[in-house]
């Protein structure tokens, strides 16, 4: 089974209790703007767009919002124009980083995120030497709630999930981009609706570290996701 690389649990941690909502929604009305530009503004036809709904959606955020951010990415609205990068990163302890910002200032956005690593005894990578060791997956997370474990593992085998793996009570399923939604549906029509569904950049190769060391990564990791255009973080972290 492959390591979980996303660094899920500070987020969703963050998530959870982040008081200051204005800044979650405004992280999420960035992604839903890219990806109505990209493909449209209608999410029947734009998975992408659809799922960024569905996370706004559960992150209570107000529908007027949304459709605001929507029409800002057709060009329906005026407003800035997003797009979005990857920064490369080794952390402390030699730990690779992934980041995805979305920026509408791309020499800022690096100029903040150096400053944030040279604080915490992180630094750049040199372009492709840290994205090598990840690969973009499809990654489907269902909460069990008391459900039949072998029921899910079974959706997930039928539905031609690539991958699976259990962390406490929530059931990981990656899948290929292509086979996504169709997992996604699959999980649907059985009454097992997802927690989330995004795709992601998992670890190849995932490395164990010591309590000292998370603790210092950490630190690395809360201040980069305070940072307004970081969207997500992933490490190679097992």
């Amino acid at each position: 089974m492959s390591g979980h690389s996303h660094w899920a649990g500070i987020k969703h941690k963050k998530a959870a209790m982040d008081a200051k909502k204005g800044k979650v929604f405004g992280k999420l009305a960035k992604i839903i703007s890219v990806a109505a530009r990209e493909k449209g503004g209608d999410p029947s036809m734009n998975p992408r767009l659809r799922i960024a709904i569905e996370t706004a959606q559960k992150a209570n955020m107000p529908k007027d919002n949304i459709e605001r951010a929507i029409k800002k990415g057709t060009g329906e609205l005026e407003g800035a124009q997003f797009e979005e990068i990857i920064i490369e990163i080794y952390g402390p302890e030699g730990v690779a980083i992934l980041v995805e910002a979305i920026t509408d200032n791309k020499n800022r956005t690096i100029s903040e995120i150096k400053g944030i690593l040279s604080r915490h005894n992180g630094k750049m990578a040199s372009e492709g030497s840290v994205k090598w060791m990840f690969a973009q997956r499809g990654t489907i997370r269902v909460n069990d709630e008391g459900l039949d474990k072998d029921a899910l593992e079974l959706v997930a085998i039928e539905s031609g999930a690539d991958d699976m793996e259990w962390n406490d009570k929530e059931l990981t399923v990656y899948a290929s981009l292509e086979n996504m939604e169709n997992v996604k549906e699959e999980f649907e029509k059985k009454n097992f609706i997802p927690e989330s569904a995004t795709v992601e950049w998992v670890a190849q190769n995932p490395v164990e570290i010591t309590d000292a060391q998370r603790s210092k990564l950490e630190n690395l990791f809360e201040a980069l996701d305070e940072y307004d255009d970081v969207q997500e973080i992933y490490s190679n972290i097992k």
